[in-house]
């Protein structure tokens, strides 16, 4: 028969065993030699923390109650794994973008950094675990005592009270030696994560070997098994093992949610995940492991339900099975099992709630009480490491507490059901957080709390109700005697199993709180902003903050972050730092970039909202830059998407009624300055053809006998010639522009050469209307490969039309010359009123003049013909809105020069 003093002997020996595996872990981890600490299926076992002493002793203690409803605890996980893949994907990214160290840390981050939603989920997380802490106190404690039951002598053995005692100090010591040795900068835990596959192993052999033993040693193989299950089935009673669809769909969605909120399974799903491409062998893998799990755990509840003593535990039958049938080494190999179920969880969950104690109260906290604040000198490593071990005896003093409370006699199962409910209640916020950009830190603290005291209200507080917390009376009649308001019936639903009443209206309640109230709010920028990132963290992955350049010397960012990270660590970032901006040797500039990664590096010990705080302190304040309001504004638009798809669609629909608004503007412009075209062409005409028909019929007739006379007449003849030749020329020349048909003739020349010429061909009507021309010489030294007589048209142009058309007192003319971007620029500026806003769009258009008709002579041409000489010599020709005068720019290809 195995001893007291064997079994505490073996306990010890099992944990040196993990101890050195731990130890060569995480020296390996120091070493980068860490390829196997990175497989898949290290990762894949660790979340093997999900299988507890709950699910090694209680599942087959819920399956001899309850029947196969036991798959429930099994099949959500499994769900999440197969089918969630795309939460899962979402949470591991935000994980490590974010250096986030647990759920509360991605919950804080997201809304904002917010730490007051970070003590919220600690305080959640802390509460809805104590029962799991509980179960494990009450299954090792139970296993204790099944062994001195079964000695024939007996044992010296306290009662259970003490012995929970004992074994929560134990759990706690070892937990504090197993998990806080040191402060890892990245809260990546290798050698825990290697201890718990190694566990993961243990119990999963020890299990399976009960298993075998129990089917091929006991039962006589699958088919006495089978017997077996059919006679149990004959002596439950019916309502024991009925299928219930509604509990079934409440108990699976809850191991669902219990999944991915529980602080464990948060810490080594996504804490510790180093590579996304784990998941991939994870969603297979684990859920065969969980078959495995249970595949024996039917046949162990059947042959201890038909072999053992009536009323024997069925949550210890793993246990006492083998010592019924003395195969003592098999017993000592599930208790090991058993223990390491036990041991693993509590590592894990103490890990992972001490340091978001650590990280979202003691810290802050201790930071608002620092007269200097995160300036002050100081180790803060040693204040996070003694925070972390205080807190795990905590955590552990409140189990003991919680495990006397409900004296202990409850089933394993239905104990950890109500801390599955518990925790449960972070999943709207966690959820709505990464798909949902409306979510608000105000919605998610307001579900958080609604949802944390329906829970407590109606279930956790009547699983201590024995303790006297709620009596009988309130139970059954309610508070005040108001039966809407009573914990199991509540607003007067009846008949739900308490469990499935409790996750109802929890749920129910948290999600309706976050909606309203994020409907109701309007959150910050850095609010907004962390949304958006968190949203499309699968397309983007980004800091989560930019600091302006801050007011912070790099002195006293060193001096935190030595005593957060530790000297070399802090030391190696700076160096780095400081060589990526040129300045080795030297503390490197308080950049926002470096300050972004430096709060990064931080979140890896204290976490993102309290690493946010203390820069912040330093920083003399905090900003979000120009770029992280442009992202807040993208988000906003995304947001409204919808809602500005219908704006767009009336704005084109307001524009293009305002194009055709315009165009027929132009098209009835167009169509008077074709009637005034007309009608001055027919004048142009006309008066030239009078003129030369009716002197010509005086020299004809003789009418004049003197030769000054006869000359006088003769030269308005001609004069009014080359006036109607000039504007049929004109006319064809425009037509022919039009047509395509022009021959161009390149040539070499410099620029200056074809103003001069322009300047030299308008200077009689220069200085007939006193027009000063100004321009810079040493600008105009560039060689053009164009037709220069067409380019000179367009100047002579130009320079007419400031001549006819400026108003100004002194006129004046400026002519820049620019080059730039490929090309070559002339600018023709005058000093006048320039042409009206109306009228700018129908200035280059055929027939258009803007003066009166005959005021200034032409028929309107002139721009006409210039938008169409640079078009074909590979220019343009634009008016320039906005100057002190009508400004034309010329533009030439730098190409086309020479």
């Amino acid at each position: 028969m195995i001893s007291f003093n064997t079994l505490v002997f073996v306990c010890l020996l099992y944990v040196i065993v993990l101890f050195l595996v731990a130890f060569g872990a995480d020296r390996s981890a120091r070493r980068h030699q860490s390829r196997f600490l990175t497989s898949p299926m290290i990762y894949t076992l660790s979340l093997s923390v999900y299988c507890t002493a709950w699910t090694f002793y209680g599942a087959v203690g819920y399956a001899a109650r309850s029947g196969l409803e036991f798959v429930t605890i099994y099949l959500g996980p499994t769900l999440v794994m197969v089918g969630w893949w795309w939460l899962l994907r979402k949470l591991v990214r935000v994980g490590r973008s974010q250096r986030i160290t647990s759920i509360a840390d991605l919950l804080s981050s997201r809304y904002g950094k917010s730490n007051l939603l970070g003590v919220i989920v600690t305080l959640i997380a802390v509460v809805g675990t104590t029962p799991y802490i509980a179960l494990q106190l009450q299954s090792v404690t139970l296993s204790f005592a099944v062994f001195a039951e079964n000695r024939p002598e007996g044992w010296a053995l306290a009662d259970r009270e003490t012995t929970s005692l004992w074994v929560a100090a134990g759990l706690a010591v070892f937990t504090i030696l197993f998990g806080t040795r040191n402060l890892d900068v990245n809260e990546r835990h290798h050698g825990v994560v290697i201890a718990i596959a190694v566990e993961a192993v243990v119990k999963l052999v020890a299990l399976m070997a009960v298993g075998a033993f129990v089917v091929w040693g006991v039962g006589g193989g699958p088919s006495g098994i089978y017997q077996a299950i059919t006679e149990a089935a004959t002596r439950v009673p019916e309502e024991a093992w009925a299928l219930r669809g509604g509990r079934w769909v409440g108990l699976t969605f809850l191991s669902a949610a219990a999944f991915l909120t529980l602080p464990r399974m948060f810490q080594v799903l996504v804490v510790e995940n180093i590579d996304e491409r784990q998941l991939s062998t994870a969603s297979w893998a684990f859920p065969s492991y969980l078959f495995l799990m249970s595949l024996f755990v039917l046949p162990i509840a059947v042959m201890g339900l038909s072999i053992l003593p009536e009323g024997s535990n069925p949550d210890l039958f793993v246990l006492t099975i083998p010592l019924h049938f003395d195969q003592q080494m098999l017993a000592m190999l599930s208790f090991l099992g058993g223990f390491s179920s036990a041991t693993s969880m509590v590592i894990v969950a103490a890990i992972a709630l001490s340091t978001m104690v650590s990280n979202h109260i003691v810290m802050p906290i201790w930071l608002s009480t620092r007269p200097g604040g995160a300036s002050m000198a100081g180790d803060v490593r040693q204040l996070l490491l003694y925070a972390r071990r205080i807190s795990i005896a905590a955590v552990l003093a409140l189990g003991y507490l919680y495990y006397q409370m409900s004296g202990g006699g409850a089933a394993l199962a239905a104990i950890g059901l109500i801390s599955f409910a518990g925790v449960a209640q972070v999943l709207p916020a966690l959820v709505g957080g990464l798909f949902w950009r409306g979510a608000s830190r105000s919605g998610a603290a307001a579900g958080l709390l609604t949802g944390f005291a329906i829970w407590a209200y109606t279930l956790f507080l009547p699983s201590v109700g024995g303790a006297g917390v709620m009596s009988a009376e309130l139970l059954a009649n309610g508070p005040f005697g108001l039966s809407l308001l009573r914990p199991q019936a509540l607003f007067g639903v009846t008949g739900l199993d308490p469990v499935v009443h409790a996750l109802f209206w929890s749920m129910a309640l948290n999600t309706a709180a976050l909606v309203a109230v994020s409907l109701i709010t309007f959150p910050g920028p850095l609010e907004r902003l962390q949304g958006a990132q968190f949203v499309n963290v699968l397309d983007h992955t980004s800091a989560t903050q930019r600091w302006t350049h801050g007011i912070a010397a790099a002195e006293d960012l060193l001096v935190m972050a030595q005593r957060i990270m530790g000297a070399d660590e802090a030391q190696s970032l700076f160096q780095a730092e400081a060589r990526g901006q040129g300045k080795e040797g030297y503390l490197p500039d308080t950049t926002p970039d470096f300050i972004s990664r430096l709060e990064r590096a931080l979140s890896g010990s204290v976490g993102a909202a309290t690493a946010h705080a203390m820069i912040a302190q330093i920083m003399g304040g905090e900003t979000v830059s120009v770029d992280d309001l442009m992202a807040v504004a993208d988000e906003t638009a995304q947001m409204r998407e919808y809602s500005l798809q219908l704006e767009e669609k009336q704005k084109e629909l307001t524009s293009t009624a305002r194009q055709l608004s315009d165009a027929n503007r132009k098209l009835t412009q167009l169509s008077i300055q074709k009637d005034a075209f007309l009608s001055q062409i027919s004048h142009e005409l006309r008066t030239p053809m009078t003129s030369i028909r009716a002197f010509s019929e005086i020299l004809r007739d003789g009418g004049t006998a003197q030769p000054e006379a006869a000359e006088r007449h003769a030269a308005i003849i001609h004069g009014e010639a080359v006036r109607l030749t000039g504007l049929l020329d004109d006319l064809l020349d425009l037509s022919v522009l039009e047509n395509g048909q022009v021959q161009l003739n390149m040539q070499y020349e410099a620029l200056s050469s074809v103003l001069d010429r322009a300047e030299a061909a308008t200077s009689s009507l220069v200085e007939a209307q006193g027009l000063s021309v100004l321009r810079k010489p040493h600008r105009e030294e560039v060689m053009l490969n164009t037709d220069t007589d067409r380019l000179t048209q367009v100047f002579i142009n130009l320079i007419a039309n400031a001549a006819k058309y400026c108003d100004a007192p002194e006129k004046e003319l400026k002519i820049r010359v620019k080059q730039g971007d490929g090309l070559l620029r002339l600018d023709f500026v005058d000093n006048g009123k320039g042409i009206p806003p109306e009228s700018e769009a129908v200035i280059f258009e055929k027939f258009s003049r803007l003066s009166d008709q005959a005021a200034a002579g032409g028929a309107g041409l002139g721009l006409a013909i210039c938008r169409e000489i640079m078009g074909k010599l590979g220019g343009t020709i634009t008016y320039l809105p906005g100057q002190s005068g009508a400004a034309f720019r010329v533009t030439l290809p730098l190409e086309k020069t020479a």
